[in-house]
């Protein structure tokens, strides 16, 4: 990935439990404050799954290296441009270690 522009604004949402009354569910919840990111498609595709069809793409973001987005994990999620991705995995990028690499999917059928 080259070096690009970010141009895209970027939420990271974390889950917790919450008690509904009745039992503890997993409720998504803004983490930090909306950042930019520079975002690329690499590939959308269609795969079987009980039965039905799913289309997913899958995209790379780049965000600045800070403590926060250092603090971030494959458990939590982020939203861009109304779509909302499962991060897949997280590594340093660009010289010096100023970038995180973040691959995640989106499905993009619902």
């Amino acid at each position: 990935m080259t070096a690009g522009k970010l141009d895209r604004r970027v939420q990271f949402r974390r889950a917790s439990l919450v008690d509904n009354g009745f039992e503890e569910v997993e409720t998504w919840a803004d983490h930090g404050a909306a950042m930019y990111a520079e975002k690329l498609d690499l590939s959308d595709g269609e795969r079987w799954r009980a039965g039905e069809v799913a289309a997913q793409v899958t995209t790379r973001f780049r965000v600045r290296s800070s403590a926060f987005t250092r603090s971030l994990t494959p458990k939590d999620r982020m939203v861009c441009e109304g779509l909302t991705y499962d991060i897949a995995g997280i590594k340093e990028s660009g010289t010096r270690r100023t970038m995180l690499e973040i691959t995640a999917a989106a499905r993009i059928d619902q």
